[in-house]
This record gives C-alpha cells, structure tokens and sequence, in this order.
C-alpha cells in the first residue's frame, strides 16, 4: 500500500475531515444556486461584484467538499485555509466599505469565519504528516556557580515552572523521564526521554524514544561566565515540527514561535535561578497566557537582602 493511499484511507475516517467537507458543501451549494440571497444573508448588497465572488466562493467550496468527501488529502485542508484567509480578506473589505444596512450579519460572518479558519488551520497542521526539523539554540548569563544552575536544571520536574509549554515532567527511572506538553492550537504531545549525556556542572543531554509524538533532542552546557560573573547557559532543542513549512509559518501566526518561546523559557529560568521566582512586570499583570499564569508576584524593587543574594 502506498503511502498516499495510506493517508487517504486514514483521513476518510476522521471525523473532523468529513465534518469540514460536509461543511464545504453546505456553504457551497446555496452560495452556487442563489448568489444574490446569500450575499443579502451576508449583509452585503447584491451587486454584480458580489454575486460573482459568491458564486466563485461556491465552487471553490463545492471542490474542496468533493476533495475531503470523496479522496480525502491534507492538500484539500490547506486549501480550505488558503480559501477562508480570501473569504476573510473580502469580509473585512465590505466591512470597510459598508453602507451600515445589515452591519450586524457581515460582523456575524466575520466573526463565524475567523473560527472556522481556526479550525481549519488546526486541522490542516494536524493531519499533514510531512514535518520539519527544527534546531532552536538559545543563551543566558546566570548569576550563580555552574554547579547550582545544573543542579536547578536537572531537577527536570521543576522544568515547567519555567518552560511554557510543558505542562508536566515525571521522573520514571535513573536516566528515563515523561513529558507530557501543550502543542500549538490547543493539542497536546506526550513522549518518553532517555539522557543520553550527564556530567556533573557541565552538560545534560537528552533524546525522545520510540512512540513519542514528536520526535525531540536537546542538551544544555553549563560553563563559567568570563570575569566571574556566574554561569552560562547554552541550550539547543531538536525536533519535528509537525505540518511542514506550512505548519511552521501558520504556528507563528498564531502566536506559537519557537524561538520566542525558547528564550522567553531561558528568561524565566535566569529568574527562579537568581531570586527564586518568576517576576511579571506591571505592564503585563496577567503574566504568560500560554499555559495559565506561572507562580509569579507583581515586579517590585530587590528588598536588601533579596539584592545582597543577587550579588553575591
């Protein structure tokens, strides 16, 4: 069997592809059959330019119901999103241009759009199997001897008090751990880890093994900072990136880029390292919204011997 084949039999059975070609059909057929109604339905008049892009919005909707019904293939989902990023680009047009008659249904729409896109691109990332292989390298200077920030580091437990999207790491064994984690759109990830390298003060590496969600690898060095001044922390993360390049620019247009990510982590980690605890600024009160909030208080000065600590 194929690997095409493979794909096709195992989307025809998804239930979140067959409601999205079911949807296309149901949006397709009235928007094909009576154009101006639809347009009206929309709270946009049925000018000759409405009735065409509707009509074309039919058919375009019609193909892909036919594409997900009958030979299902991710090339139809990414299509599904390629044609509700048009629809949202002519629904903000004629909410631009509007003549205020029926401005709550083209606001209804656009908002009903706009949540289909979601669903759509989730689906897309979700059901394609092509990944990409990311390596994500990231530094930090820490006000503390290597030895301590190792140490911090490999209580991997402690690890999602800092790291955004780790929601929770159990220790199962001398050097086997599992990490179960959040994935952009809301899916979650889980996968076993072996460490493949740990030296004392210096270096801890590790690597997923077989069955995990996402195939991942990563080390961290701990080395002396130039002048004394504490400890650098280097980091490199490897991994698949579900969905392709697609995947990787729609999970970066959805507030989900990996290298912000890392370095916001690496941030965190240089606070409970130094003072103990994550610290939010008074500019952003609600702290990380990528996970619920981190254990962290409103910034405030050092007390006196919160700084002497810092310093020492």
């Amino acid at each position: 069997m194929t690997t095409h084949t493979r794909s096709t039999s195992r989307l025809r059975h998804d239930p979140l592809v067959r409601g999205l070609g079911w949807a296309s059909a149901l949006l397709g057929v009235p928007q094909l059959a009576a154009p101006a109604g639809f347009a009206r339905a929309l709270g946009v008049d049925d000018a000759f330019r409405h009735r065409s892009a509707t009509t074309a919005v039919g058919v375009r909707e019609l193909t892909a119901a036919a594409g997900l019904l009958g030979r299902p293939h991710p090339v139809w989902l990414w299509a599904r999103v390629g044609g509700d990023l048009m629809d949202l680009t002519m629904l903000t047009r004629a909410l631009k241009n509007h003549d205020g008659r029926g401005l709550g249904r083209t606001v209804a729409a656009t908002a009903a759009v706009t949540a289909l896109t979601a669903t759509d691109v989730y689906a897309a990332v979700t059901r394609t199997r092509r990944s990409t292989r990311m390596e994500l390298t990231a530094a930090t200077t820490v006000t503390r001897p290597p030895d301590e920030v190792y140490a911090l580091w490999r209580d991997l437990e402690r690890l999602p008090d800092f790291m955004a999207h780790l929601d929770e790491v159990r220790v199962t064994g001398p050097r086997t751990s599992h990490w179960q984690a959040s994935a952009p759109f809301g899916k979650a990830v889980a996968w076993d880890a072996e460490t493949t390298q740990d030296i004392p003060g210096q270096v801890i590496a590790w690597r997923s093994v077989e069955g995990a969600d996402i195939d991942n690898s990563g080390e961290v060095r701990f080395t002396p900072a130039p002048g004394d001044r504490g400890t650098e922390v280097r980091v490199t993360l490897r991994y698949d990136l579900p969905g392709g390049a697609l995947g990787k620019a729609a999970a970066r247009y959805f507030g989900e880029e990996p290298h912000q990510q890392l370095d916001d982590d690496l941030r965190r980690f240089k606070q409970i390292a130094e003072i103990g605890e994550v610290v939010r600024s008074e500019g952003a009160p609600g702290g990380k919204k990528a996970r619920g909030e981190f254990p962290q208080h409103p910034a405030r000065p050092l007390t006196e011997d919160e700084l002497k600590e810092a310093l020492a």
